[in-house]
Order: C-alpha cells, then structure tokens, then sequence
C-alpha cells in the first residue's frame, strides 16, 4: 500500500489518499532511463496529457508530444515563465507546432514537473524535462496509474492554467 500526503500552507489544501494497488514505477538520474520512461508513456496516450514544468529543453520529450498531438491527443502544456527568456526552450517548439502552451508567471518559480495521462497515469518527482536531467542532474520520477491520484493533479493543473498566459512562442 502507497500512502501520499501532501501538507501545504493551509490545512484546507492538503490532500490525503491512499493509493491501493496503484502500479507505479520509479526511476533516477543521471542516466536511470527517465525520458525513456516519459517517451513511452507519452507514446502510449490515447486521448489527453497535460504537462507542468519549470524547465522544459528535452528534444526527446518534445517530439514525443508533438507525435502524441498529431495522433489526434489533446495536448497542453504549462511552462514557467522563465522558458520566454531562455536560450532554447522546447517551449517555443511545441507552440509552434499548435500545441497549446501556457505561461504561468503568477509565481515566483513555478516548479512544478508534472504530466497527466488520460486522467490515469500522473508523472511527477523532481525530475526536470531536459536533457541536463537525464544526463548529469541526480533527479527522480515516479509514474503512478492512479485515476483517484490523477484526479488531484488534474485539478492542480486546471487551477494554474486558469491564471497562465497563452504563449505563442518566440
């Protein structure tokens, strides 16, 4: 049995659910198999992924979702505002090839690393979506297939594409 509990500033936020015979799998960086890990759930999705991220450079992770948009997916993405002033964002990519991406700029880092699957499959840890993370970076993620878990993160997203800006890229 998988117990989470997130305790934020406010009591009323935290959530607690208990995950019983959730199938997850965990991986480490550097070099544990992390993008392949998000590739081939992305390229396993069937109808939705939603993403959070903070930094977002992985090529690999980028043409993953783009193929998974142009398999009819419904795909949109959340980046922090940091991706407008970088060198190479996969950020600029995906808006341009139509998927639609977001800036959240409401907070002062928003550090979230997050895709939701078909409502089912959440991918999370601190595993950043770049190849820094895969290669050098000490970095975790965790996959869960969880439709209850999804539901929370689901949510969480919704909340912040609410107050995010469309980006159209640079």
């Amino acid at each position: 049995m998988l117990i989470l509990t997130c305790l934020s500033a406010s009591v009323t936020d935290a959530k607690g659910i208990t995950l019983n015979n959730a199938p997850a799998q965990v991986y480490f960086s550097p070099h544990g198999g992390c993008t392949e890990a998000v590739v081939d759930a992305l390229n396993r999705a069937k109808s939705e992924v939603l993403v959070q991220a903070y930094s977002f450079t992985s090529k690999n992770i980028a043409k993953a979702l783009l193929e998974a948009h142009k398999r009819g997916v419904h795909v949109e993405i959340i980046l922090d505002k940091s991706n407008r002033s970088k060198k190479y964002s996969a950020g600029d990519f995906t808006a341009h090839m139509g998927i639609p991406t977001y800036i959240d700029s409401a907070h002062t880092i928003a550090h979230n690393k997050v895709m939701i699957i078909d409502k089912e499959t959440v991918i999370t840890g601190s595993f950043n979506f770049t190849k820094a993370a895969e290669n050098n970076n000490a970095e975790n993620l965790l996959i869960i297939s969880s439709m209850d878990l999804a539901k929370y993160f689901i949510e969480n997203w919704e909340r912040h594409k609410g107050h995010s800006e469309p980006y159209m890229g640079r």
